[in-house]
């Protein structure tokens, strides 16, 4: 019989799968903002990054004001920070409570997918109801697997 945490645990292989799309996810955003701000030369938070360098040859007023263009990027940062790490957690617990591969696949898959689909809603500047709704489907992954897993715990 497999170990819970093994590869030979198909649970665990969606699990670390999806885990290791969602922390490329989370680290790869701040090097959209990033692009973001060296493409408009602005943007910039700190008065620090508004003075001469190597990078900055030529400071202009006006780099520290927001830029809708990086500050949205910034927003789809902060939202991955609010979501992305409650899934790790829910979704590791969730592993060790053996559920049936049909339902860790359909919320895992589930909050995979619609986090991309909230990526895309958000980088196309979609209407709020779409990025909510997205949301709302990833947010319901996260916490039928913390349920299900205090749950399975409770009753043990």
């Amino acid at each position: 019989m497999a170990t819970l945490l093994s590869f030979e645990n198909p649970v665990f292989l969606a699990y670390v799968i999806a885990a290791s799309i969602m922390l490329l996810k989370l680290t790869l955003q701040p090097w959209m903002t990033v692009y973001r701000m060296m493409k408009v030369r602005g943007g910039y938070r700190s008065p620090e990054d508004a003075k001469k360098s190597p990078i900055n040859p030529h400071p202009e007023p006006g780099q520290l004001e927001p830029n809708e263009y990086v500050e949205r990027s910034r927003r789809m940062n902060l939202n991955d920070l609010e979501n992305i790490p409650a899934f790790l957690v829910a979704g590791l617990l969730f592993v060790l409570s053996e559920p049936p591969l049909v339902l860790a696949h359909a919320l895992l898959w589930g909050f995979v997918v619609s986090r991309a689909a909230h990526f895309i809603a958000y980088v196309t500047a979609q209407l709020h109801d779409v990025r909510a709704t997205l949301w709302t489907i990833s947010s319901i992954s996260v916490i039928t697997m913390a349920v299900y897993t205090l749950l399975h715990a409770v009753t043990l």
